[in-house]
């Protein structure tokens, strides 16, 4: 079973950073099916991870919530939260494509300096150039899954023009193994040019294959494709790290968002 993990960065007008250098631990939602037929929920858990749907540290949220077809929100108040993961039932109460979201979450704040070609790297590492300026920086994340029940709908698609997000181009309850998935990669509504997106699947834990499709990079319109390369569960993990709004208690943020899909056969 196949699993991808995206590491992708700014492109014109934003703030690039290095491919490959993440941010400690990534997040992730996994859901216990993605085709759910005529089920009224699925079950899903989240975690932080260092590597793909293996859960580490529990991950914790005020804005669970799950958008239906229509595009309405509802909240999920019932969460069970163990040292490792969060587990909780999202409700499906009609047919189509639903968006399960952790809400975005403000995380843990930290320094960050810009390398000789011009990167942003997380910390105070000794590789430091000794002229290099350190700024404040405070992580930001998103975790996000689709499940379809009965006929896939296009409404829980839709970008919600805040923050960093990756929206489907194919749905995703159309990815197949060998055939190319588009995504668009947005900031607050706008594409991103030129991001660094890295490859990795889980699977790659045993048959030592993580990284998959080479490099890859947006193009003008935000717009990149990935051709999956065997059927299972794939994770994209975008970073992206840029200037913070105006009134927020660091100058910078780094944004991680996950999206978690199904590649079938």
């Amino acid at each position: 079973m196949g699993r991808i993990a995206i590491a992708a960065m700014a492109g014109a007008g934003l703030i690039a950073i290095a491919p490959g250098q993440a941010l400690g631990h990534m997040p992730y939602m996994l859901p216990n099916l993605f085709d759910l037929t005529d089920r009224d929920h699925v079950t899903v858990q989240a975690s932080f991870t260092e590597e793909p749907f293996a859960a580490e540290v529990v991950m914790k949220s005020d804005a669970w919530h799950v958008r239906g077809p229509g595009g309405a929100t509802t909240p999920i108040k019932t969460v069970t939260y163990l040292r490792d993961l969060a587990v909780f039932e999202a409700p499906v109460t009609a047919n189509g494509t639903w968006r399960i979201s952790s809400g975005e979450r403000f995380g843990r704040k930290g320094k960050m300096y810009r390398n000789a070609k011009g990167e942003w790297v997380i910390g105070e590492g000794r590789d430091k150039p000794a002229d290099a300026q350190l700024v404040d920086v405070q992580s930001m994340t998103l975790a996000e899954v689709y499940v379809t029940r009965g006929a896939p709908s296009p409404d829980a698609l839709a970008a919600t023009g805040k923050g960093l997000e990756l929206r489907p181009l194919t749905h995703p309850s159309e990815i197949f193994a060998g055939q190319p998935a588009k995504f668009e990669l947005l900031f607050d509504g706008k594409p991103v040019a030129g991001a660094h997106v890295e490859v990795f699947r889980s699977a790659g834990t045993y048959d030592g294959k993580k990284q998959v499709g080479g490099q890859i990079t947006t193009d003008k319109a935000g717009g990149f494709s990935i051709t999956p390369p065997d059927a299972g569960t794939y994770l994209a993990l975008i970073r992206h790290r840029t200037e913070a709004p105006a009134g927020a208690e660091t100058p910078y943020r780094s944004y991680s968002y996950t999206l978690t899909f199904e590649a079938t056969e």
